[in-house]
Order: structure tokens, then sequence, then C-alpha cells
């Protein structure tokens, strides 16, 4: 549980961090002979900071009631 709870915590932190991936990709336009003209795209995926702030939460939330369980 403790695990859970720790790597809940880093997933938000990094969530919180960086706010989505982003990446590159290389695209083929054109293709006569021998000339080739490519074109890169930039895309990213965000992802929300309240979806960040919840799984920090709910990592504090793991690691608390593990605390709890082990003194009781």
């Amino acid at each position: 549980m403790r695990l859970l709870g720790i790597a809940l915590v880093i997933l938000g932190v990094v969530a919180l961090i960086y706010g989505g991936i982003s990446y590159s990709r290389q695209r083929t336009i054109l293709e006569v002979g021998g000339l080739k003209a490519t074109a890169t795209e930039h895309k990213s995926i965000p992802f929300p900071p309240i979806a960040g702030a919840i799984l920090v939460a709910g990592g504090v939330g793991v690691l608390a009631l593990q605390s709890r369980r082990i003194k009781t």
C-alpha cells in the first residue's frame, strides 16, 4: 500500500509540473522521383492540473491510511 501511495504522489507531481505530453512526428507530404518533401508535426496531449492534484491527494490519503493502520 505504501508503494502505491508514493507512486500516486510522484505521478501527481510529475503531472502538475509537465502538464501533458508533447511529441513530434515526421510525415512525408510529397515524394516525386528522388525528391521528397517532409513536414514535422508537433502534437501535445494535455493533462489537466486538477487530475494531478487528485493523484497527489489520493497518494497522501493512501499514505495517511497506511500510517494509521500501522499505529493501531
